[in-house]
């Protein structure tokens, strides 16, 4: 019975992640600039991934499967702000960012 609710369970949150990385693929194609896309990108993207791994390590069960899914997760964590970082760095410095739109611009010279 546990068993057969964890399948469930880990079956929702595979859809739910699927679905999640499904609206940040739309996302980096249908919006116009940079910091959008950064934004599209990493946001939902992380979050479907580790609804992902949630799903599988909810189907697996095994200790050896569920240390490998933990890695998976704590380098996702670890790489994608640092990867949306330097995304947004180098469209800055490229001059690809409109910076009216900007809230506050703290690498502008001044």
């Amino acid at each position: 019975m546990l068993a057969t609710a964890a399948d469930w369970l880990g079956a929702a949150c595979l859809v739910a992640g699927a679905l999640l990385a499904l609206a940040a693929g739309i996302g980096v194609l249908r919006f116009p600039d940079v910091l959008d896309r950064m934004h599209a990108a990493t946001k939902p993207q992380v979050l479907g991934v580790l609804l992902l791994l949630a799903g599988l390590a909810l189907r697996l069960r095994t200790p050896r499967d569920l240390g490998m899914v933990a890695l998976v997760a704590v380098f996702q964590l670890a790489t994608a702000p640092v990867a949306a970082q330097m995304i947004a760095r180098a469209a800055y410095r490229s001059g690809r960012v409109d910076r009216s739109l900007l809230d506050a611009d703290e690498l502008a010279d001044r």
